[in-house]
């Protein structure tokens, strides 16, 4: 029975696997600028999507009171947490500009996907036309 304790096992040792998490490292670091315009992409997506909803309840609002909203709230919109708040929206969404004749919704990113300084920025208006403003 003591044999079994004495028996070495083998395995890898610190510094081999000090070496290899240091070449994954270096990989990761040298695909990430790569993947950032794919990550900003995806979050635009939340953007997007926010806006066409707006656009549906303005639409929705108009069609019973025949003038477009100012308000998120009366129209039933719940803003989301944004990352700044402890949430996960990546986007503030405010109403600009609302009348009888029409409506501007703008999404303003309240995080600087890539680092640059410029906070990305979407607009849609009554007739759907959803835009970049401000490209990040």
């Amino acid at each position: 029975m003591k044999k079994v304790f004495r028996k070495k096992l083998k395995g890898y040792t610190l510094n081999e696997l000090l070496v290899v998490l240091i070449i994954i490292g270096v990989l990761i670091l040298m695909v990430l600028p790569s993947l950032l315009p794919l990550i900003t992409k995806a979050k635009t997506t939340e953007a997007q999507m926010q806006l066409g909803h707006v656009h549906l309840l303005e639409q929705s609002h108009f069609y019973m009171h025949s003038i477009y909203s100012n308000d998120l709230e009366l129209l039933g919109f719940e803003q989301s947490k944004t990352v700044e708040q402890g949430g996960k929206a990546n986007y503030l969404i405010e109403l600009i500009d609302a009348d009888n004749t029409g409506f501007v919704a703008r999404a303003t990113a309240v995080v600087d996907f890539d680092g640059d300084g410029i906070f990305n920025v979407w607009e849609i208006n009554q007739e759907k036309d959803l835009r970049e403003v401000v490209k990040d």
